[in-house]
């Protein structure tokens, strides 16, 4: 690792062509570049996700920490690796100081891998409209996640108002395991009756604050076609925010599926005795390695966005983002409206 003080964006990307240079090392099969904005205070669980996500994803790794924004003098400090404490690939940690963090692009765009697809992660609160972020503009897919947020609901609505196809929320993927349980026990009822199953009602007992049990209640709201309502659990529930789910069938049947407390759930249906299946608490960097199996819209979470904040017509919105100037020294002096600029939503072509 070479670690370099006050330096310059040129001066990064040479020292990156240097190590591979002297390393021997060869940029192949990396499959995406891989964004990350985080707060100084969360960089290192930051690069632990990412490290573990880079292990199962071949990736460029590019930790962006924004630090001092008010510094009078701009600055630039970096680390770069190739094969180190970041995972197998190559790696750089950006701490940028005054309104360098303001431009953050300028010093990122030379560094992505050429003709990779771009995944930009937020490990801290996003920014109201994504598109205040030049790194958010030129993504093909950002991350997020509205349980970091002070009110979580508001952020979750804020999500929907500023959808765009590619974006989506680590509060989604960490419903995943009970998507999974849900889907194969009304498969496995409807295997059982030799007709599809049709739900008439249900609800999600939980955390009503929780954006997890919100999303997962819209998803069933929008996979069933009738309302799906987040009541509050008697006992706080696990990490998902998710306590249990009842799904109220036809011909009076009623599905069952709670979680044990011991990284399980288990499911009660009509005619079959209690199953018992994994339902396990995931840490941070398995929730980032689902996200990146996919670079195309998640039409799922956009259906349980709308259904859970209901914000219309997100799937039917362009994909592509008109990068937003937003300056926050001119927001406290009471000047500071988000001004558009022309750029295009992929890099190379501006921002």
């Amino acid at each position: 690792m070479t670690t370099l003080w006050d330096t310059t964006g040129s001066a990064v990307v040479k020292e990156l062509a240097a190590q591979r240079r002297t390393g021997g090392a060869v940029l192949s099969g990396v499959a995406l570049t891989l964004i990350v904005v985080a707060d100084e205070s969360r960089v290192t669980e930051a690069e632990e996700a990412a490290t573990h996500a880079a292990e199962m994803h071949p990736c460029r790794l590019l930790v962006v920490v924004r630090r001092q924004i008010d510094a009078p003098v701009p600055r630039l400090d970096a680390e770069v690796q190739i094969g180190g404490r970041l995972g197998p690939g190559e790696a750089v940690v950006m701490r940028m100081y005054g309104r360098l963090g303001l431009h953050a692009e300028s010093v990122v765009l030379p560094l992505l891998a050429a003709d990779a697809p771009v995944v930009a992660w937020w490990h801290a609160a996003p920014p109201e409209q994504l598109a205040t972020d030049a790194l958010a503009v030129f993504a093909d897919r950002r991350i997020t996640d509205s349980s970091m947020a002070e009110d979580c609901l508001a952020a979750l609505r804020t999500r929907a108002i500023d959808y765009a196809p590619g974006d989506t929320d680590l509060a989604w993927t960490r419903s995943t395991g009970w998507r999974a349980i849900l889907t194969s026990t009304l498969d496995s009822v409807s295997g059982r009756r030799g007709a599809p199953v049709q739900v008439h009602g249900g609800r999600v007992t939980g955390d009503p604050a929780s954006p997890t049990a919100q999303l997962l209640a819209g998803w069933l709201s929008s996979r069933c076609g009738c309302a799906i309502t987040v009541e509050e659990a008697s006992r706080t529930p696990g990490q998902s925010g998710v306590e249990s789910v009842v799904l109220t069938l036809d011909q009076d049947e009623e599905v069952r599926v709670h979680s044990d407390r011991k990284g399980g759930a288990v499911i009660s249906q009509p005619f079959r005795p209690d199953a018992a299946v994994p339902l396990p608490e995931r840490d941070l960097g398995d929730l980032l390695s689902e996200e990146l199996r996919r670079l195309d819209p998640d039409e799922p979470y956009s259906d349980a966005l709308e259904a859970a904040t209901g914000v219309t017509g997100l799937a039917e919105r362009p994909s592509q983002r008109e990068y937003v100037w937003f300056d926050p020294a001119e927001a406290e002096n009471g000047n500071g409206r988000p001004r558009k600029r022309a750029a295009a939503a992929r890099r190379g072509d501006g921002s």
